[in-house]
């Protein structure tokens, strides 16, 4: 199992911006506590690669600089050429995570799960959307047939579900917050809204349930986990009421769920904004220390 990390890409964001970049610098010190032989930098994607998700005249003006205003604010940070770089980083990761799935049955992305990405926009913090050019480049390379996008960030992948809603090889499944952002949902392949303050019990019971009926409709070769951290209690923008506790056996219940079927597994971080964010960091490095431990003892 090989890890990818993008954090050594700072974005120059403005003072009081609340996007946590610390905590990608910050999970990829606790991750080298444990699996530092298994760190490895992100290669960046290639604009034919971006294109197989996006639009090329989208690509070719986010790595021009020539977004709009409203479309940097869109996307919740302003344009850089950081920007670009750690964005083809971070897809990048997921196709290499994607790769290591493959052969070793699990791979991670230390960041990415970039889902409100859309063909021709970004949004919500996302500028690619990985969770689709991932499984477009092993696709296009005879990798992989089918793959399933197991989305368990607190937000919706709206951006994910708009661009795969003609696309019957890659399936998507949301678990989300009803009420949270987006306020315009687009309908994946299979939807689960929760009610704020879900709490463990409930939350579990519906992923249990839901797992293995989505494995059987989606007949993947390869799933992607988008393991947001979104859903802890002490998340800002979270509002689902999961418990640390709660996130491990839900880790362990997609994990469970891939062996039983056979399926390797990429894993992505999606979403954290943890007051503390060593909170958030906690919870991710949670999950990738259950992923290392289950793929390669």
């Amino acid at each position: 199992m090989e890890l990818y990390y993008t954090d050594h890409f700072v974005l120059p964001l403005p003072t009081g911006h609340r996007f946590p970049m610390s905590k990608y610098v910050l999970l990829r010190d606790q991750i080298s506590t444990f699996a530092s032989t298994r760190l490895h930098e992100a290669p960046a994607a290639s604009d034919n690669e971006l294109t197989l998700a996006h639009s090329s005249d989208y690509v070719r003006r986010v790595v021009d600089g020539a977004l709009t205003a409203k479309e940097q604010r869109e996307i919740g940070f302003p344009w850089s050429p950081e920007m670009v770089e750690r964005s083809r980083r971070s897809a990048g990761a997921t196709i290499a995570a994607c790769r290591s799935a493959l052969s070793h049955g699990c791979g991670a992305n230390l960041a990415g799960g970039t889902h409100h990405a859309h063909v021709d926009k970004g949004s919500g913090f996302c500028v690619f959307n990985d969770s689709v050019i991932a499984p477009r480049v092993l696709q296009r390379e005879g990798l992989i047939r089918r793959a399933l996008v197991v989305d368990l960030d607190v937000h919706q992948g709206n951006g994910t579900a708009a661009i795969l809603r003609h696309d019957p090889s890659i399936y998507t499944f949301s678990v989300h917050g009803k009420k949270n952002f987006p306020f315009r949902k687009e309908p994946s392949d299979r939807d689960i809204e929760l009610d704020d303050d879900t709490g463990d019990e409930f939350y579990l019971s519906v992923l249990a349930t839901a797992l293995p009926q989505v494995m059987a409709a989606a007949r993947p070769d390869l799933v992607i986990y988008l393991a947001g951290a979104d859903p802890l209690a002490a998340d800002r923008l979270g509002r689902l009421s999961l418990s640390l506790a709660g996130l491990r056996a839900r880790d362990e219940l997609v994990f469970q769920q891939c062996d039983a079927a056979g399926v390797p597994i990429a894993i992505s971080m999606g979403g954290g904004y943890a007051e503390p964010i060593e909170l958030t960091v906690a919870a991710h490095t949670q999950t990738l220390r259950h992923a290392v431990q289950r793929y390669c003892s």
